[in-house]
């Protein structure tokens, strides 16, 4: 008799300011995990940052006395600074993400006239993945799939049975993610979401992000496969890719930028490193005017 496969372990954790979740993935207590999309707490009046979300990440790992081989990221986050630099500093772990993050550097290296020493390489990052490459998480087995039309580098991470969507997909009641950032496209991340729903019904889904209806529900962050499928209110099984397109492109339309866009990207397109100091030995980030 062959050996059952391992379960999949997750532990999410909510940063309330940006309603992001991340997550901590491993394959048993004292055993390997991963971490995805952790959150850097950035105040953007002050531009003062804080680990607070990050320690508690680091907290349950050592808790649970899990060893970091990945620090995951879905994508270039426009809506939260990334705490990955940090999480590798206190546990380990390559920061990873998906290979055509080199697009959205090179989109961004010209809004925010970046330094000529940036490279758009993804070499700020441990490791680039591939659409269809395969990893491990200790015992789990790990896919990588391509899931562009938020940004053109969007990658979800099946993890056992367990998918990391990323902006591709939000909770059934909120529906899906924005695309008219540079590079996105609501046609791709139709059929991005196709891709993703071919998968078993049973698969477990893990959200980037939770907007509760207002009045409604407390942040979730899992739902599966089978319940997208009947129930998201812009990619139901039974809407078109030119019905979903015609909704998205309006209702992109009506969204103000997202709060923390300018810092986020400058950050994360560097793997969640700073700009260099200038030479008085501060950072910056810069804000360009009437540019996005």
């Amino acid at each position: 008799m062959s050996a059952s496969k391992p379960v999949t372990q997750v532990q999410p954790f909510l940063d309330p300011d940006t309603e992001t979740w991340s997550y901590v993935v491993y394959d048993h207590p004292g055993g390997s995990a991963a971490v995805v999309d952790p959150v850097l707490d950035f105040d953007a009046p002050s531009g003062h940052t804080g680990t607070g979300g990050a320690k508690a990440i680091i907290e349950f790992l050592h808790r649970e006395k899990l060893t970091v081989e990945w620090v995951l990221e879905t994508h270039a986050h426009a809506d939260h600074l990334s705490a990955a630099p940090f999480v590798r500093q206190q546990v380990g772990g390559s920061i990873a993400i998906g290979d055509r993050i080199t697009e959205v550097q090179a989109i961004f290296r010209e809004v925010f006239n970046l330094e000529k020493a940036f490279l758009v390489d993804g070499s700020q990052f441990d490791h680039l993945f591939r659409d269809g490459d395969t990893f491990r998480v200790g015992a789990l087995e790990a896919r990588v799939i391509y899931a562009p039309g938020h940004t053109p580098a969007d990658m979800a991470w099946l993890i056992g049975d367990a998918l990391f969507v990323g902006d591709t997909l939000f909770m059934p009641d909120v529906g899906s993610a924005r695309c008219d950032f540079p590079g996105g496209d609501a046609a791709t991340l139709y059929r991005s979401v196709q891709k993703l729903l071919e998968l078993p019904e049973e698969t477990r889904m893990f959200m980037c992000h939770d907007y509760p209806p207002a009045g409604g529900r407390r942040h979730r962050c899992e739902t599966t496969v089978g319940e997208q499928k009947r129930n998201n209110i812009h990619l139901h099984q039974s809407v078109s890719e030119a019905e979903f397109v015609a909704m998205r492109n309006k209702r992109d339309a009506t969204l103000p930028m997202p709060r923390l866009i300018i810092p986020s990207i400058q950050v994360n397109i560097r793997a969640g490193q700073m700009p260099p100091a200038e030479d008085n030995g501060t950072v910056y980030l810069k804000v360009p005017i009437n540019k996005l």
